[in-house]
């Protein structure tokens, strides 16, 4: 027959999941659940009704069961203290409480152990004594394990900080390395820009010159091209009248332009602007660049370009 204690549990149990209840909810029906055990069932289901009478419910969210919660808290933690008083360790020979510790055997006895033969002659001490005794001796060896961690977490915090120091320098480091290309790339741009300019002005000035001597020479083009068909119109003439005008052909026929010389220099110099360019530049760039040196693991990058 069930004791009183065992009907009160089921009572208290939830015909779901059989456990104490947690949470129990009270529908219209009178029966309780487990809110999540309720919640659970009716979405198996896909209906809400009752697990105990099938009976449907009306409301989604069934009220709390207060009165039933608050007897539940209670049984738990009347249950709870019956099993912290039931788990006292007694001796497994003479169920009696262990009061002493044998020095020599390292184990509790109970006061029937006492005066066994197994503990004959053997020095003995009250539990509680005893287990200060030990406790002391442990912690006189916890000291050391102690002592060692606080310098682990010594090191380990100066790891840290060396580590958030590191990540420090190479972002700075960085920063400066894009800082010193971007100044590189400025000068080289001014150097490309110059150079180019440079090249331009030649081309503009021998462009110029170039057109003054081609309009010349296109001017003498034209009177030389005039005086020869003049003097082969005359030369197509009858005898007479060509004899006639002869003096003054010939007077046409003298050449008094001196004769054209071929253009010399008129062309880029490109070797004054690509010969050795790398070099020269370099060279260039090398008077503006400083010395630099690194001072240390905690020191900043020292330069100017």
């Amino acid at each position: 027959m069930a004791s009183g204690y065992s009907l009160l549990e089921e009572e208290l149990s939830c015909p779901v999941c059989t456990e104490i209840f947690r949470d129990p909810v009270l529908l219209s029906c009178s029966h309780s659940f487990c809110k999540a055990c309720l919640q659970q069932y009716w979405e198996q289901k896909e209906s809400r009704e009752c697990p105990v009478c099938r009976r449907r419910s009306s409301k989604d969210s069934p009220p709390l069961n207060l009165s039933l919660r608050n007897t539940c808290e209670a049984f738990l933690k009347e249950r709870s203290q019956r099993a912290k008083a039931g788990s006292e360790v007694r001796c497994s020979l003479h169920n009696e409480k262990l009061k002493l510790f044998c020095l020599e055997d390292q184990t509790p006895v109970c006061l029937v152990c006492q005066t066994s033969i197994k503990h004959e002659n053997h020095k003995l001490r009250p539990v509680q004594e005893a287990a200060e005794e030990y406790k002391e001796k442990l912690r006189t060896a916890l000291a050391p394990l102690q002592k060692k961690l606080k310098a682990f977490n010594a090191v380990k915090l100066s790891c840290d900080q060396t580590a958030e120091h590191i990540k420090s320098q190479a972002q700075h480091t960085e920063r400066q390395i894009k800082m010193e290309f971007e100044k590189l790339q400025q000068f080289l741009k001014g150097e490309e820009a110059a150079r180019l300019t440079a090249v331009r002005e030649e081309e503009q000035e021998k462009s110029e010159k170039m057109k003054v001597k081609i309009k010349k020479m296109t001017c003498e083009i034209s009177a030389l091209s005039k005086q020869i068909k003049a003097i082969e119109q005359e030369l197509r003439a009858e005898d007479v009248s060509f004899l006639q005008s002869y003096k003054d052909t010939q007077n046409k026929a003298q050449c008094t332009l001196a004769d054209p010389k071929k253009v010399s220099g008129a062309l880029i110099d490109v070797a004054k602007h690509l010969g050795n360019l790398k070099y020269r530049v370099w060279e260039t760039m090398l008077g503006t660049v400083q010395y630099s040196e690194y001072w240390g693991p905690h020191c900043h990058y020292r330069g100017n370009v």
